[in-house]
């Protein structure tokens, strides 16, 4: 880990309009420095690291910004279909979409270990993008949406990031991270200065590996299917709730255990969901807040009888510590 992975003791929480203004008027001519004249590649998943790391370097370098979205099978429902609609469409940039959800699938059955499933995803990310390249003429750098979180907690062992391990050698790509030193709530106001929507700036924190951290275990596929359905109806209740904005993050996490359950008279032996929700400014340290039991209640009931595979809902009450927003 070098120097330019420290945020330095003097660097400012940015808060405010004018502070984040600094902040990309120095990105911008930080990232012309470094880039030059030469042709940038860009995972762009839609959140918000990589939605405002995509508008600085198209403020910085333009067409000259290659963005390609993998969909590996391990987004949120819905989620490929709005990158394309809101990056390609709305904010017109150079955009390839590539559907390795198979590939990615297939490599990761069988494989139970947290870190080792990080690793991997994050080794094909590279394979992926090492193959668009190829297709295109010019790529030098690679873009990331890394963030000072990231890097803290890659460093002090607590889980792999496939976004600060670095590039094997054999691939000709120089990093490019310009919001590295960033925590995510200055993300955020970064965003809004850049003049991103509101859709994308607070969208909620999606992980790297995907739903393959809330798939706990081996991924199945209908396990993962369970975890994405499940997360569509928690989101869309939250926010009939007026909950959207005032939690920080809410998802669902589908454990590789079953129980005994009761549906239609007869006994089920079927997965549980388990909620996750927490507020917090950094990420750093999290705190779980109080929920409606009404709320809950609806929840429960739409995800027991709407999913497949499922009998019993549970809501995760640790703070972060002792548990990590992430179950894996």
């Amino acid at each position: 880990m070098n120097d330019n992975n420290v945020r330095p003791a003097q660097m400012q929480r940015i808060t405010g309009e004018q502070q984040a203004k600094q902040f990309i008027e120095e990105q911008i001519q930080a990232l012309r420095n470094q880039i030059g004249d030469g042709k940038v590649l860009l995972a762009l998943s839609g959140g918000v690291d990589s939605s405002v790391t995509a508008a600085l370097l198209i403020k910085a370098i333009g067409s000259r910004l290659v963005c390609v979205h993998v969909n590996h099978g391990l987004l949120r429902k819905g989620e490929p279909e709005q990158v394309i609609k809101v990056f390609r469409d709305q904010m017109k940039a150079e955009l390839i979409y590539v559907d390795a959800v198979d590939r990615f699938l297939d490599k990761l059955a069988g494989v139970t270990d947290p870190e080792q499933k990080r690793h991997i995803i994050g080794e094909e990310f590279i394979n992926v993008f090492a193959e668009e390249a190829a297709k295109l003429s010019g790529i030098k750098f690679l873009a990331q949406g890394t963030i000072y979180p990231d890097i803290l907690e890659s460093k002090d062992g607590i889980k792999a990031h496939h976004n600060v391990g670095g590039l094997p050698p054999e691939l000709d790509f120089e990093l490019v991270e310009p919001v590295k030193l960033l925590y995510k709530d200055e993300v955020r106001v970064v965003g809004k200065a850049l003049g991103l929507p509101d859709s994308m700036v607070f969208r909620q924190p999606f992980p790297g590996p995907g739903l393959g951290v809330r798939c706990t275990g081996a991924i199945t596929r209908d396990r993962l299917e369970a975890v994405r359905e499940s997360d569509a109806i928690l989101r869309e209740e939250f926010d009939k709730a007026g909950l959207a904005g005032k939690v920080w993050q809410y998802f669902t996490t589908v454990p590789d255990y079953r129980s005994t359950g009761i549906k239609d008279g007869r006994r089920t032996w079927e997965w549980p969901v388990i909620i996750r929700a927490v507020n917090t400014r950094d990420a750093v340290t999290a705190t779980v807040p109080e929920l409606p039991f009404s709320l809950l209640q609806h929840i429960t009931a739409r995800i027991t009888a709407e999913v497949s595979g499922v009998n019993r809902v549970l809501w995760d009450l640790t703070p972060k510590p002792t548990a990590t927003i992430e179950w894996e």
